[in-house]
């Protein structure tokens, strides 16, 4: 039955693993989309890093923006389509503006350029056949970023991911490797 899972987690929680480990055991055509792009050495070493940790038969696709119309034309058979992640989404997003606009930047244009990729990753999750796990970090739980741009990025994608839970059938938190539904209950694992 198909089914759209949120994981949301801190860096290094074990959102990626749970979310493996759960294609692993419950689907064979599985559509890996990756929003990382390979910005310096470090992040190219851990891309390659995490296509050798996906199994040879899953397809993988590439895409920094665009998600829901990439997966759409992409997802093909697909039972089971993994989303990692939306916060590299976010950081492509506000990577299309210098730096130094972000002092005076209107917040609501960064609002409007990631609600329409969500809006659009929406339209996908429901014309989709494919059953969905979206990974997402959760950065409100810290201290208040000391920069504007810091700040806005935390407040954008917190929207964001509350968008994404109200359209999920069920929502991880994980915590030191530790899944804890907090919609929906915990299957397949």
């Amino acid at each position: 039955m198909k089914s759209v899972k949120l994981v949301l987690g801190g860096a290094r929680s074990g959102k990626s693993t749970f979310a493996l480990e759960f294609a692993r055991r419950n689907a064979t055509r599985v559509l890996f989309v990756a929003t990382a792009t390979a910005g310096d050495e470090d992040m190219r070493l851990r891309i390659a890093k995490h296509r050798r940790e996906r199994p040879p038969s899953w397809r993988t696709l590439e895409a920094g923006d665009q998600l829901g119309k990439r997966i759409a034309v992409e997802s093909g058979d697909a039972e089971l389509v993994i989303i990692d992640c939306i916060t590299l989404l976010v950081n492509n997003i506000f990577g299309r503006y210098p730096d130094e606009l972000f002092e005076t930047l209107d917040d609501a244009v960064l609002e409007k350029d990631v609600q329409s990729e969500i809006a659009e990753l929406e339209i996908c999750l429901k014309s989709c056949p494919a059953s969905f796990i979206i990974i997402s970090n959760e950065v409100g739980l810290g201290i208040v970023p000391e920069t504007r741009m810091g700040r806005l990025y935390r407040d954008v994608l917190g929207r964001a991911n509350q968008r994404l839970a109200a359209a999920s059938d069920e929502v991880y938190l994980l915590v030191a490797g530790i899944p804890m539904a907090l919609k929906g209950r915990l299957k397949g694992l």
